[in-house]
C-alpha cells in the first residue's frame, strides 16, 4: 500500500481520550497527512465549517458535548461527501450497517493497529473516486 497517498490528504481525528489521540497523531503523522483534532462533536463540527478541505474524519463515538453519532449527522448536512470513519471499542456483529445507516462510510475497532488504519482510510479514499487514486 502506498502511504505516500494520504500525503496530500486533511484528516481530522475527533477523540477525547488524550492518550489515545496522540496514539493516532503519532500513527499518522508518518503519512505526511495534514492532522487535525478535535475533542468532542461540537469541536468536530466546528472544524468542518472552517476547513472545508477536510477529507477524512476519524469519529470516536462516545464523546463529550455531543457524541459521534450525532456530530456525524450534523457533518453530513455540511458536507454529505466527507469520509467519516468511526472508531468504536466495541465491534459486534451487524454493526457495520449500523454505522452505514448511522452516514459512517465505514468503522474500525479499538485498539487500532497502524497499518489497518491506513488500509482502512486509503480504502475509503479510493472507493469515494479521489481522482488520483492509490496503487493497493
Amino acid at each position: 500500500m502506498k502511504t505516500e497517498f494520504l500525503k496530500d490528504k486533511k484528516l481530522l481525528i475527533v477523540e477525547d481520550d488524550f492518550s489515545s489521540k496522540l496514539y493516532l497523531n503519532k500513527l499518522l503523522e508518518k503519512t505526511g497527512a495534514q492532522l487535525l483534532n478535535a475533542g468532542d462533536g461540537r469541536q468536530a463540527i466546528d472544524l468542518v465549517m472552517t476547513h472545508p478541505d477536510i477529507d477524512v474524519i476519524l469519529m470516536d463515538i462516545q464523546l463529550p458535548v455531543l457524541d459521534g453519532y450525532k456530530a456525524t449527522k450534523k457533518i453530513r448536512e455540511i458536507r454529505s461527501n466527507i469520509i467519516i470513519i468511526a472508531q468504536t471499542a466495541y465491534g459486534l456483529h451487524g454493526d457495520k450497517e449500523k454505522f452505514i445507516q448511522s452516514g459512517f462510510n465505514d468503522y474500525i475497532i479499538k485498539p487500532i493497529m497502524s497499518q489497518a488504519l491506513k488500509e482502512k482510510i486509503v480504502a475509503c479514499l479510493a472507493e469515494s473516486g479521489i481522482k488520483d487514486k492509490p496503487g493497493i
